[in-house]
């Protein structure tokens, strides 16, 4: 696995909150910088849940689907924004591609221009999803990675480090998923991440893989977290 793209979520940047917490930033790119060290090529996707939730927004005033979804869209660019200068600090060479224009702040997604800099070692985050309103940002890492011939996405999970057959904050009984195939993700209704996007992966025989936040430098580790195979 030469070429991965890691999801992370927006809440994982806060543990919860709204306000950035260091500790988290500073582990995340300690280990994104150990994967590119070893020659990895690295590219994100970070959603942008804690600083906007659109269905908040929907219930409370008369604002549409789409556009609360740009709105989400744009959070994402914060928080990639705030990854990059982050990761930069600690001498990680980071581009951010977003999907909707704005090149006061960063470069608009272009296929070939990514290639380039992970090419060169840079990382780079595909920020503003897909740029279009009911994509989610599970959808936006798998149809990235199929554009753009990653090897996997890896889904970096806050509070929980594999998939297991029952939510194991709740259940102390549940057991750990090692590796499961796309069909029967589906069949089984496990919710970690949107069904749409665990059916395109298998549509086009691409593998996902589920760790915890703290396992992202390990995860090319068979006994890391859960595989979950196209077929």
């Amino acid at each position: 696995m030469k070429k991965i793209l890691i999801k992370l979520s927006g809440e994982a940047l806060s543990n919860g909150g709204s306000d950035y917490k260091q500790e988290t930033l500073i582990d995340v790119a300690n280990q994104v910088k150990a994967l590119v060290d070893e020659g990895t090529h690295v590219a994100l996707v970070v959603g942008g849940g804690n600083l906007f939730r659109g269905k908040e927004l929907i219930e409370k005033v008369a604002v549409e689907r789409p556009t609360a979804d740009y709105i989400g869209m744009l959070a994402i660019v914060q928080n990639a924004l705030v990854l990059r200068d982050f990761f930069e600090s600690r001498a990680l060479e980071t581009r951010v591609s977003s999907a909707i224009s704005m090149q006061q702040v960063c470069e608009p997604y272009i296929p070939k221009r990514v290639e380039r800099h992970l090419e060169k070692g840079r990382v780079v985050i595909l920020a503003a999803g897909l740029g279009q309103p009911f994509f989610s940002s599970d959808s936006t890492c798998v149809q990235r990675a199929l554009e753009l011939g990653f090897d996997m996405v890896v889904m970096a999970k806050n509070g929980i480090d594999a998939v297991y057959d029952d939510d194991p904050n709740k259940n102390p009984e549940a057991k750990k998923i090692k590796e499961i195939t796309a069909s029967e993700v589906l069949e089984q209704n496990l919710t970690f991440a949107d069904p749409a996007a665990i059916s395109l992966a298998r549509e086009n025989g691409l593998d996902l893989k589920v760790i915890g936040m703290d396992d992202i430098s390990k995860l090319k580790d068979e006994n890391i977290g859960t595989k979950i195979l196209a077929e």
